[in-house]
């Protein structure tokens, strides 16, 4: 019986336009990316059986044509820049273009062993009111900074009624965001699971929520990594390096580690146990806290999973020591 074989294209995407190539043959195709584009590059990827598209990861330029070929039932692999960079430098390709870049992305997408599901598609607009938000955040503290090397009353004034009227907006946004969420049952079932875990603020949660569609359906290691607090070995012979984390979501990330300062302090007695013995056993400060984070995501991970909320008691697990924390 003859093996099938998936036919793999990839994109490359621009602001204004998407170019595709598909793996092991010289046919290519430049499109607007536009409706009208996106219509004729379904209709081409259609005429030639392409079954798996992977498109990099653009700022969010690929965003439209991504959720354009998911309506029509492709299986669509969206990389991260630093993964088609690894796999170009695997092979020795240095050349670069667009075309050549569709092209590398299109023979990266037949080599990729595990697909993973679509994500909820009602979490997409849900994630860019998310992001509005933090903005909102980022846009308060650089005033913030301003204000403390400023000598000037007046100036000062302006950028404190400026903070006011983003404090409110983004207070505004949430409340907005979180009635959007509730209205879907399922989401609002998760959103309360997660909530009741001491340390996760309603904010906290809409983010674990948002940004992390697998909470729950993960083992801890898997969701400690794709929010970027695994901590990862950095040794070499006789060489022991310290062990630090990488990559992940990093929103994500940011708004676990702000959830783990107040979660460690104050709401969570198992974090502040935790928090208290990494401290005592010599971990500075920061290392602490992003074990706390780490842990606080293991804790809704688990709630999730069970589908109970939070009693007080951290979940079964593993026990740890100071360095592995």
């Amino acid at each position: 019986m003859a093996k099938r074989i998936t036919v793999c294209a990839g994109i490359d995407t621009g602001k204004r336009k998407l170019d595709v190539a598909i793996d092991g043959s010289c046919e290519q195709l430049q499109v607007e990316n536009t409706a009208e584009g996106h219509k004729v590059l379904l209709e081409w990827l259609q005429r030639h059986k392409i079954k798996r598209i992977g498109i990099e990861a653009s700022g969010g330029y690929e965003q439209p044509v991504v959720a354009a070929l998911r309506r029509k039932r492709f299986v669509v692999v969206v990389f991260q820049p630093a993964q088609v960079r690894a796999y170009a430098k695997f092979h020795l390709r240095r050349a670069k273009n667009d075309k050549i870049d569709a092209a590398l992305i299109a023979a990266c997408t037949a080599a990729v062993r595990q697909i993973y599901p679509a994500p909820d598609p009602r979490l997409s607009p849900f994630a860019e009111q998310l992001t509005m938000i933090d903005q909102i955040g980022e846009d308060i503290m650089k005033l913030k900074n301003r204000i403390e090397t400023c000598r000037n009353e007046r100036i000062r004034a302006v950028w404190k009624e400026d903070i006011a009227r983003l404090a409110k907006r983004a207070r505004t946004e949430l409340k907005a965001l979180v009635a959007a969420i509730r209205q879907y049952p399922d989401l609002a079932e998760r959103l309360e699971l997660i909530h009741s875990v001491g340390g996760a603020g309603l904010p906290t949660a809409v983010a674990i929520l948002v940004r992390m569609p697998e909470i729950g359906q993960l083992t801890r290691e898997q969701a400690a990594a794709l929010a970027g607090l695994a901590p990862y070995d950095d040794d070499s012979g006789d060489q022991v390096g310290a062990r630090h984390i990488d990559g992940g979501r990093d929103r994500l990330r940011r708004a676990l580690y702000l959830a783990a300062l107040p979660a460690s302090m104050r709401w969570n007695p198992q974090l502040i146990a935790l928090y208290q013995r990494l401290r005592a056993a010599g971990k500075e400060h920061k290392r602490a806290l992003v074990a706390c984070a780490r842990k606080l995501l293991i804790f809704v991970n688990t709630v999730v999973a069970r589908g109970t909320p939070w009693q007080g008691e951290p979940p079964a697990a593993r026990t740890t020591n100071p360095s592995t924390a």
